[in-house]
């Protein structure tokens, strides 16, 4: 086995998943709402440790150069993006914790449900105030959709109470859950909880702004300079392959020959 070839593949996988999520990063800086992804690598343990094999022969001098790396757990960074006014009143933006509550796609019986930071809200043939990006309701105290006449005004303050000529005709359901790391990306803004996310569910602790969206999170600058040192990496990676594979040919085409 080339040792050699081995933790410079490593390397490479782990720089081209890098790269991966931080074009996708770096695709979204002007998508609303959008909380960029956080990728980690850790240090491969060797063979015999890995394995749980730790009175296994081995070579010390192949242990000092390691196992390579690995990924680690890919994170999700909910970091608070910069509000900025639409004009919209169906439009709202998330300042502080919190999430609203999407209807998703049915499972089973029951409706999975999902939560956003992208506030860009519209109203559907029905009348009843869907997502704008996918058309889903987004649904109010006790998980049902709000219906809005459409013409009449439409004021919602910071706790997500929705009005019209000062009448209460539904409330935001405004959630946020302990443990953020419960959550994944189910495409389109949306996040899917784990079933223990879904029981933990709180009210949420920021406000709900009319009339303005947040904005990406992603720093456009520092998702490209990532982007860049990701690339690199690939590339030195991919050429310390090319060069071990030029040291076997060596090796065996020339070194090995037997005059």
């Amino acid at each position: 086995m080339n040792h050699g070839m081995y933790i410079s593949a490593s390397g490479a996988l782990t720089s081209m998943h890098r790269l991966d999520a931080l074009t996708n990063n770096l695709a979204n800086v002007n998508t609303a709402g959008f909380k960029p992804h956080a990728t980690a690598v850790r240090q491969r343990d060797v063979a015999r440790v890995e394995d749980g094999l730790p009175f296994a022969d081995s070579n010390a001098m192949l242990e000092r150069l390691g196992g390579g790396v690995q990924l680690a757990k890919t994170r999700i960074g909910f970091t608070q993006g910069a509000l900025r006014q639409t004009g919209n009143p169906l439009d709202v933006g998330v300042q502080g914790d919190g999430f609203l509550m999407i209807r998703g796609d049915m499972s089973g019986n029951e409706a999975e449900l999902h939560l956003t930071r992208d506030g860009r809200l519209t109203l559907g043939a029905d009348g009843t105030l869907v997502q704008g990006t996918t058309g889903r309701p987004v649904l109010g105290v006790g998980n049902q959709p709000i219906s809005i006449d459409p013409a009449r005004p439409v004021t919602i303050d910071g706790d997500g109470v929705v009005k019209q000529d000062g009448i209460r005709v539904g409330q935001l359901r405004f959630v946020d859950v302990p443990d953020r790391q419960r959550l994944t990306k189910a495409g389109d803004g949306l996040f899917r909880m784990s079933a223990d996310a879904l029981e933990s569910l709180m009210p949420a602790g920021g406000r709900i702004v009319q009339g303005e969206l947040e904005g990406s999170a992603v720093d456009e600058i520092k998702a490209l300079m990532q982007v860049q040192a990701a690339a690199g990496d690939a590339r030195s990676n991919l050429a310390m392959i090319d060069y071990h594979d030029r040291l076997m040919d060596r090796a065996i085409n020339r070194l090995g020959r037997v005059a």
